[in-house]
């Protein structure tokens, strides 16, 4: 992946990222409150509390499509209303593309193009880059890595990446997307990496193993096969220009941790909690 040769320095810069957590209405996220202040984008990672759901997807299960395995569409849609509401985007249109787990990216440069890119996303795209205010893009998790990319200007990227869309480089072609709208130095974006499955619960075949060696050399799989998609992902990043130091890692695991939704936690049977990002 190269970046284009046209994208000039940025003179401006955003506060290095840190996450906190933080509440309202009746939901949990994680955000970073001087990224909203410098450039006014909200972004978060939001905890599976706080919804409308129920049992297995108890409560604010965003949805999936994996058919058999999701709570009742109103419920979903009701829970990224209260999402949406608690982040301060309601009202806003909200992009949310049907995963598949491979590296289509979907662009919206201004709000008359929400409907055309929606239908796109709907087609299959694990990741939406936005560089217009008042839309909101979010994904959704339930061990894959969530990965949000801001630029300087405002726009920004939300990416799902699961290890097939890590080994595809779906970050890289993400953030290569947004530079070719943007216009900013990649090396000024800051990154967001959320709440995923660590090493110590990602053990994964031989097969895949092997895919991660030869991709990202061999300290990227621990003992025993045990993957660090982190390691991966910021091979990914800074081979396309970012800034090691505006790579932020939540560093929580989503097996382990009970605020966040787990597949393989669950047995398959789960919600989904989500990133999203939005500028106003």
């Amino acid at each position: 992946m190269r970046m284009p040769d046209r994208i000039p320095p940025s003179t401006l810069e955003l506060p290095y990222p840190s996450m906190s957590e933080g509440r309202r209405v009746s939901i949990s996220f994680y955000t970073d409150e001087a990224l909203f202040e410098a450039c006014g984008v909200r972004m978060a990672f939001t905890e599976r509390f706080g919804g409308v759901s129920e049992g297995p997807y108890e409560s604010l299960d965003l949805g999936t499509a994996a058919a058999g395995l999701c709570d009742a569409p109103e419920r979903t849609a009701e829970n990224r209303s209260v999402a949406a509401r608690a982040l301060g985007a309601q009202g806003m249109p909200l992009i949310v593309p049907n995963q598949v787990h491979k590296d289509t990216v979907v662009v919206c440069g201004d709000i008359s193009e929400v409907s055309d890119v929606q239908k796109a996303a709907d087609g299959g795209a694990d990741a939406v880059v936005v560089t217009c205010s008042g839309v909101a893009a979010m994904l959704r998790f339930a061990d894959c890595v969530p990965v949000v990319v801001v630029s300087p200007t405002g726009a920004f990227a939300v990416v799902h990446a699961g290890w097939r869309g890590v080994v595809a480089r779906i970050v890289e072609k993400a953030i290569c997307s947004l530079a070719e709208k943007d216009g900013a130095s990649v090396f000024s974006y800051n990154a967001y990496i959320g709440p995923h499955i660590r090493p110590c619960c990602f053990q994964v075949g031989e097969d895949v193993a092997l895919t991660f060696s030869r991709e990202f050399g061999a300290e990227v799989v621990g003992d025993d096969r045990h993957v660090d998609m982190v390691a991966a992902l910021t091979q990914s990043m800074t081979r396309v220009g970012m800034n090691p130091d505006r790579i932020a890692d939540l560093g929580v695991c989503t097996v382990e941790d009970e605020r966040f939704f787990s597949y393989r936690r669950s047995g398959g049977d789960c919600g989904r909690h989500g990133a999203m990002a939005f500028r106003i």
